[in-house]
């Protein structure tokens, strides 16, 4: 079970191991049960996981309303806060759909070793025309991005169009949507396809931090 710092901070794994820090997607809090599954996980694989939460969503358990994700720059502003809080060297972030997003933006000048995001949103769902990829057609801090085969937010047909950064890679999960989820017919489970992820991840991890 995660325990929780004085700073709202969710933290699972070793207390010494390789840290990563993961933010929740544009829609679902960081105690949500994707992320508590997925940080469980990298913990069994030896990394330390530390889970917070953008502004507006830390607002919705005061408040009680539900408002939008915070303008870009005030998310990217969280992000440096806790990469300064917890120091960049070593350091590997990342997190779910916007929070990886997020992440690989503030990634290069904030110093960290690395980037992990979950599903990645190259455009938003119907609208492939809308990329939101020009920062990481030059990056050079190593980002792998985990996809879903048929990610609405970024198909493999896709992608592979893209012109990313050769810093840039992508891992495939087979016909794995937003969530990574594959339908029963492919003849994965959604088991199978968070095991491979998080064990990419892990490697990962390890790999940009000398490990």
């Amino acid at each position: 079970m995660a325990a929780e710092t004085s700073r709202g901070y969710l933290i699972d794994g070793p207390e010494h191991a390789r840290t990563l820090v993961l933010a929740h997607g544009a829609g679902a809090p960081m105690d949500h049960p994707w992320m508590e599954r997925v940080s469980g996980l990298l913990a069994g694989e030896g990394v330390r996981t530390v889970r917070f939460e953008f502004p507006y969503m830390a607002a919705r358990r005061t408040t009680g309303k539900r408002p939008g994700p915070n303008p870009s720059r005030v998310l990217e502003a969280a992000w440096r806060e806790v990469i300064d809080d917890l120091g960049a060297e070593g350091l590997v972030i990342g997190g779910k759909s916007m929070g990886g997003r997020i992440a690989s933006m503030v990634a290069e000048e904030a110093g960290v070793a690395g980037v992990v995001c979950f599903g990645y949103p190259f455009h938003p769902p119907g609208k492939p025309d809308r990329l939101r990829t020009t920062h990481l057609e030059a990056i050079q801090t190593p980002v792998l991005i985990l996809q879903g085969e048929r990610d609405p937010f970024g198909r493999r047909e896709e992608v592979a169009g893209y012109a990313l950064s050769e810093r840039v890679r992508v891992h495939w999960l087979v016909d794995g949507d937003h969530g990574l989820k594959p339908r029963k017919a492919s003849g994965r489970t959604e088991a199978e396809n968070l095991a491979e992820a998080v064990g990419e991840a892990a490697r990962f991890v390890f790999e940009v931090t000398g490990g």
